[in-house]
């Protein structure tokens, strides 16, 4: 039975781990594939992602992120709070062949809280689809 406290996503990239990383870390890069934001890899430092706003589900479109972790070219965490989230969003890499294998993991959702039960399955399928099907295709680009 899955966690129904954390989603994990656990995808092989056929690119080797210095790229993976650095758009995990580039917030250029970062932008263009989840959200713009004025990150920085550095522990301890506060950002944000901006996206549009669900005030329906309390949401005002901006996430309040800080750098918990940084473990070059491993490991990278976050907190990501937004709206009634006070989760963190965890990134492993590991070389794997030729390529990578990124596991994410957006921990800390409250499944007695209808809202972020809401939140989960919309976070959930965004991570595994569109948001995984952009980070493959900014990997892809032969200009990078």
């Amino acid at each position: 039975m899955s966690d129904p406290t954390t989603i994990a996503v656990d995808q092989f990239l056929a690119h080797p781990p210095a790229k993976v990383w650095r758009a995990l870390t580039d917030s250029d890069l970062l932008a263009r594939w989840l959200m713009p934001n004025d990150f920085a890899p550095v522990p301890g430092h506060r950002f944000t992602f901006r996206t549009a706003a669900r005030p329906g589900q309390g949401f005002d479109g901006v996430v309040h992120c800080e750098v918990l972790e940084l473990d070059p070219p491993r490991r990278l965490s976050w907190a990501w709070r937004g709206g009634p989230l006070d989760t963190v969003v965890t990134w492993t890499l590991a070389p794997e062949g030729r390529g990578t294998r990124l596991l994410l993991e957006h921990s800390g959702f409250d499944p007695d809280d209808p809202v972020q039960r809401r939140t989960f399955t919309l976070l959930d399928g965004g991570w595994r689809s569109h948001v995984w099907r952009r980070l493959e295709a900014l990997l892809d680009d032969s200009q990078r």
